[in-house]
């Protein structure tokens, strides 16, 4: 009892934060129930994860069927319509969609109209000016017009844009707070001080920039790694290698940047330890790695202890060739700084969903949130696995109203049943998910690496 009234009291803390993502409760249909109803994501028995589940899925088929011209002649081709789907069991039938497919879009206008062929439903007015737009141009339009269309890149420069309306936006910021507050508990703060690994999200329409929007409103004086606009045609730049004079000029301030953000996280480390404030970091590992292996280098270290806290994510890549094995960078977090493994957790998302999988501080495997997410993992030939076996990952969101949420990601993983080290039920993926061969690397992390990259071994 102590325990769930004490967890009771952590999350109206976090509850009392995020009022702004949450609309009223009056209006909630099933996936709104499925994402905000559950004190504890991750902890939802499976009976009860399976209905709410089942619901929201099926009510966004229908809904994506019936209100997205695409997807419905998509299903129509599949030989599948909502009347197929009476079970948790149907759900394995719903369509799913690659996600290349958010690659494979036109420039200038017909891009504006592949974006609103993809988004399910009507569109707000879109008043874009000139005969021939940039993409950032079009993206400033939908998003003037009240929607959150983000992009993301991969190592061949190819974005991925997803055009999101701002009630999918708010769920997914929820929905990756919710459970990141919900695997720290007892540890999280209000009154932690944040140092956001990661671009400014007022500054971007990047997703791995715009993820920090609730960390801003859930953390004290948080501070940014990157605090500088950033479009399209910088991260396409920055991804290119340093080809052209244009890219290797960014590399060139990258360089000079990189060097600038490592002096700043030891300053406000510093600045926090003398203060006795509490820390969290949030974003790219590789930008914390460099920070550690500074430190050690120069013979320093912090005792932050039971006063920090550490959240990853987006790859482990820390240069072009090298990724630091999780394990070790949790033991160089400790040695350097202090912070317990248990107190350092990675989080695995996709642009092209609001499904977040947080690692358990017991055994950091990476727990489903599966009162709204379907997870699946696929052999090539796209037929389903089951648990224990080594194949792509897939996934129905039963949150996304903005386009079909149905995906089939680049990823490899396996599935099990349940974590074999804490009590949780559901699903998890265990640790190292990896890209599937022949597909380029792509990742929040990634993204902020190349623009901030540097040789490490200098």
């Amino acid at each position: 009892m102590h325990f769930l009234m004490g967890y009771a009291d952590y999350l109206n803390g976090f509850e009392k934060l995020v009022t702004g993502y949450v609309p009223e409760r009056s209006s909630w249909g099933p996936p709104e129930h499925a994402l905000y109803g559950p004190p504890d994501p991750y902890r939802v028995p499976t009976e009860e994860a399976n209905d709410l589940c089942f619901k929201a899925i099926k009510f966004q088929f229908d809904r994506h069927f019936h209100n997205n011209r695409m997807y419905h002649d998509f299903c129509l081709e599949s030989n599948v319509c909502p009347e197929d789907i009476t079970s948790f069991q149907d759900l394995c039938k719903v369509p799913l969609i690659p996600n290349e497919f958010f690659k494979d879009c036109p420039s200038g206008k017909d891009f504006a109209l592949w974006l609103a062929n993809v988004y399910t439903g009507e569109l707000p007015q879109i008043q874009i000016k000139g005969a021939n737009p940039t993409t950032d141009e079009v993206i400033k339009a939908f998003n003037d017009a009240g929607m959150a269309v983000f992009f993301s890149s991969g190592t061949g420069g190819r974005h991925t844009f997803m055009p999101r309306d701002m009630r999918s936006f708010q769920m997914n910021e929820y929905a990756m707070a919710k459970g990141v507050v919900a695997m720290f508990y007892p540890h999280w703060n209000q009154n932690m001080h944040g140092y956001l690994l990661l671009p400014n999200p007022f500054k971007t329409n990047l997703f791995a920039g715009r993820l920090g929007t609730i960390f801003v409103d859930i953390m004290k004086e948080v501070e940014m790694a990157i605090d500088r606009e950033i479009d399209t045609e910088l991260i396409k730049l920055s991804m290119s290698d340093g080809k052209g004079l244009k890219g290797r000029m960014v590399n060139y301030i990258s360089k000079k940047r990189h060097q600038k953000i490592i002096n700043d996280i030891i300053s406000w480390i510093e600045k926090n330890q003398r203060e006795g404030n509490e820390m969290a970091f949030v974003g790219a590992p590789f930008l914390l790695y460099a920070t550690i292996k500074k430190l050690k280098k120069e013979g320093r270290s912090f005792d932050i202890g039971e006063r920090g806290a550490v959240l990853t994510g987006g790859g482990w890549k820390i240069q072009e060739h090298q990724r630091i094995p999780e394990s070790e960078f949790r033991n160089d977090v400790e040695s350097v700084l202090g912070i317990r493994p248990e107190h350092c957790l990675d989080l695995y998302g996709m642009v092209e969903g609001n499904v977040w999988l947080t690692q358990c501080p017991e055994g950091h495997y990476l727990h489903i949130p599966n009162c709204y997410v379907h997870p699946m993992v696929l052999d090539d030939s796209y037929q389903s696995l089951g648990y224990g076996k080594v194949g792509r990952f897939a996934f129905l969101d039963g949150s996304m109203y903005s386009y079909p949420g149905f995906i089939i990601t680049n990823d490899r993983v396996s599935m099990l049943e349940r974590c074999p080290v804490c009590g949780r039920p559901g699903p998890v993926l265990e640790p190292g998910v990896t890209r599937v061969p022949g597909k380029e690397s792509r990742g929040c992390a990634e993204e902020v690496r190349k623009m901030i990259s540097v040789d490490m071994k200098r």
